[in-house]
């Protein structure tokens, strides 16, 4: 799913409007409605609504959501910030239409003092606030009596549904921390998501976010450029390979996983189990002497190949048999085991999987880089990452970084996170739209360094390795969280749902 910026969406609104055809008061309807139908979806008919409007089209909005909600039969209050004395047209014809009703509260607010919340109060109903004040088309902070506004509806105790975008809310760049921003418990954003939702700054504006299919025109929107997307089932289903009657393990690759060290054998068997759980026909794992009966025991699907060294990854490793090559989980970073990591980066044909500990080596010894075959792919967390290319002021900064990164090494870069960043060389980056917080636990990232290893081994690309492996990582823990809560599910819970993330993409 694209991820398009502000001017585009205009672009997008005004083609559909040309072209479908259909009016901007019918589209605006159109959305309405979408909004209505997600709204008595999670609210029971006990439920009273009060809608903050603005005078603008995301304030014709909440006029449309208004009126469909009172024809349902719900209790329904507007209040108009009356920030102006220039409305759209739009927002005319919705309030001519709203106010036809003559069922429905409408105040119009001219100072702060005039807002009046007593009706929130009645019992045995549950009261939800709407956010129509502004828009997606936002590009300074919100001032005067819609600040205002935007504070009266923090202050309440009420859930929150913001229209499109919270109100105060920039949609292609970050705030500044003081903007008065709503805090919204839910956004429905309209077909598309913003790139402002990816960032862990503005998690606390956004809540939890819903993509509403209005009706856009889908061939505009098919050749609209973008560099930014939203990993969706539909995307991974697309180039998920199935599985041939008379296929055998050889079809399916020889992985290598270089891990662990004394103390982090952990890392080395999840990363294992994870890599033939995502379906590689062969896994060997080099590993230090000191764990060849951990990981033996623990995984006998695995072969082991085992260092002279006792504690931690001295040898040269002979590479010519593999079809990936993933490093990095547990093996610390002693010279002599940098000295391993760079002599893959110089002799392997084939792109790496660079995690944890190899990536802090390659983070001391920066001229490596130039050296890194391409397509190779680097998992780093945050820390990680700052280590690798430096710090930055904010998730903005740090995506324009990361992506150039990406751009200059002819790499991938999955940036770990809530929305798990993927940088390609080709400049372009998707975020993912899996996973939950029970995820931030030991042993995570070595489970996707596995996946990841296991997909490029079985002959997915570079890129589809990157994507499908993000996507069933963050999948396979919202299958994990559900069963087990977020609170007490570990990694090994996400290798065991890693089967049902496989069979929800295949449905």
């Amino acid at each position: 799913m694209k991820i398009v910026d502000v001017n585009q969406i205009r672009e997008i609104d005004k083609f559909t409007i040309e072209h479908e055809p259909v009016s901007s008061i019918d589209l605006m309807e159109r959305a309405a409605t979408s909004c209505v139908n997600w709204i008595t979806e999670q609210f029971g008919t006990k439920t009273k609504f009060t809608v903050f409007c603005g005078l603008g089209n995301n304030g014709g909005d909440g006029l449309a959501i208004a009126r469909i909600l009172s024809e349902r039969n719900f209790k329904v209050n507007v209040f108009i910030i009356r920030y102006s004395e220039t409305p759209s047209e739009d927002f005319k014809v919705n309030l001519e239409r709203l106010s036809a009703l003559k069922t429905i509260s409408i105040q119009e607010i001219n100072a702060i003092s005039d807002l009046h919340l007593k009706h929130f109060h009645e019992e045995g109903q549950t009261e939800v606030i709407i956010d129509s004040i502004l828009g997606s088309g936002l590009n300074k902070p919100a001032d005067g009596l819609i600040a205002e506004a935007i504070s009266f509806i923090n202050q309440q105790p009420s859930p929150v549904i913001s229209i499109d975008i919270p109100s105060g809310l920039y949609c292609d760049q970050l705030n500044a921390a003081t903007d008065p921003i709503v805090k919204a418990t839910f956004t429905l954003s309209f077909q598309f998501p913003k790139l402002s939702f990816m960032f862990p700054e503005t998690a606390g504006y956004i809540g939890e976010f819903t993509i509403l299919d209005i009706g856009l025109h889908q061939d505009y929107i098919d050749h609209t450029q973008t560099k930014n997307y939203f990993i969706t089932k539909n995307v991974v289903r697309v180039f998920l390979k199935t599985r041939s009657k008379i296929a055998h393990k050889g079809i399916f690759g020889h992985a290598l996983l270089v891990a662990g060290m004394y103390g982090k054998m952990g890392a080395a068997v999840l990363s294992a189990k994870a890599c033939v759980r995502t379906g590689v026909g062969l896994l060997t794992t080099h590993i230090p002497k000191i764990g060849y009966d951990i990981l033996q025991t623990s995984l006998p699907e695995a072969m082991v190949e085992v260092d002279s060294e006792a504690n931690f990854i001295t040898d040269n490793i002979r590479i010519e048999k593999y079809n990936a090559i993933g490093v990095g989980p547990g093996i610390g970073t002693e010279k002599q085991t940098q000295n391993v990591v760079k002599l893959l980066i110089q002799n392997t044909t084939v792109p790496i999987v660079f995690d944890a500990d190899a990536i802090n080596s390659i983070s001391e010894n920066k001229t490596w880089l130039s050296f890194i075959p391409a397509n190779s792919v680097f998992t780093p967390h945050p820390k990680e990452f700052e280590r690798l290319i430096g710090k930055t002021e904010n998730s903005m900064e740090r995506l324009k970084i990361q992506r150039e990164f990406s751009i200059k090494y002819a790499v991938y870069v999955i940036l770990k996170g809530a929305h798990t960043a993927i940088s390609c060389p080709n400049g372009d980056v998707h975020f993912n739209s899996t996973g939950n917080p029970g995820m931030a636990t030991g042993g995570s990232g070595d489970v996707l360094t596995g996946i990841i290893t296991s997909l490029m081994a079985q002959g997915y690309t570079s890129q589809q390795s990157c994507i499908l492996g993000v996507y069933l990582h963050g999948l396979a823990g919202d299958f994990a969280a559900h069963e087990k809560s977020e609170e007490s599910m570990i990694a090994s819970d996400i290798i065991e749902h890693l089967s049902v993330a496989f069979n929800f993409i295949k449905e």
